[in-house]
């Protein structure tokens, strides 16, 4: 049964039924992961969200920044702003509360052992191994499938800490867990991120490189594969081995990208 991983969808449902019309996907013999970030920017965020809910088998998706800015706003921890938001239809649809609830299941972070690949949305942080990061994303779902999820989006949103430390704790501790799953681009050898710079690999701050450069990333590859999203600026492209950069802009007009995880094929769509 081919797995096929898919890039950062953004609303773009159209790119989207073409891609699966192009890997002849099969639901009675193919199964759909996602890198997050179903929602925003494009115009058919609530299309795109009913459709992912309703496959069968069960995809697997993780959360990306997106996801969780609407979750965020959608539950009166933020304002909406049409100059940034697209995701008024999910916001008014008679199923909101069905299609939010579902979205605060997924995971932040996905491993298979049988196909050895991870899934997040912006990358493995370096200062982690798989088993604790795995570890703390399972303390952010647990928040986000309690009453306490309602003060988590309030406290959601900043840079800071930009360290990770054991110690930190409450808000500060989750909010680092988030940041490093769905925000993560540029990290310092000491494991500072910085949040400001989206261009490509290339184009990195002073004292900062890309996430999976660094040696403890290195360290894990032999074990694992890794898949992620969120760095439309990479356009698929990764200097790293056994780590695969899914989001190719396709909300940006570029391409829309399918990963086959048996045979590390790749299958694109032109986004218009």
């Amino acid at each position: 049964m081919p797995t096929y991983a898919i890039g950062d969808v953004q609303g773009c449902f159209d790119p989207l039924m073409k891609l699966l019309e192009k890997i002849k996907y099969d639901p009675s013999q193919d199964h759909l992961w996602f890198t997050g970030d179903l929602v925003n920017r494009g115009p058919k965020s609530l299309e795109t969200l009913r459709f992912v809910k309703s496959l069968n088998p069960k995809p697997i998706c993780v959360l990306g920044n997106h996801d969780l800015g609407m979750l965020a706003i959608a539950r009166g921890a933020e304002p909406y702003d049409p100059k940034h938001h697209t995701f008024s239809d999910i916001l008014e649809a008679h199923d909101k509360d069905e299609l939010l609830s579902w979205l605060e299941q997924l995971p932040l972070m996905y491993y298979d052992p049988k196909l050895n690949y991870l899934l997040v949305h912006a990358g493995l942080y370096p200062k982690w191994d798989l088993k604790l990061a795995l570890t703390l994303a399972k303390e952010v779902e647990t928040v986000l499938k309690t009453p306490h999820k309602q003060e988590f989006y309030s406290h959601l949103y900043g840079n800071t800490p930009t360290h990770w430390d054991p110690s930190l704790k409450g808000f500060d501790r989750l909010r680092f867990i988030v940041n490093a799953c769905t925000r993560m681009r540029f990290c310092s050898p000491e494991g500072e991120l910085e949040f400001h710079t989206k261009e490509s690999a290339h184009k990195n701050p002073p004292g900062f490189s890309p996430w999976f450069e660094y040696p403890i990333i290195q360290s894990e590859l032999p074990k694992i594969k890794i898949l992620f999203g969120h760095w439309a600026a990479l356009e698929g492209k990764c200097t790293a081995p056994n780590i695969f950069a899914l989001d190719t802009g396709c909300v940006w007009g570029n391409a829309l990208t399918a990963f086959r995880l048996e045979d590390e094929h790749q299958f694109k769509i032109s986004c218009p």
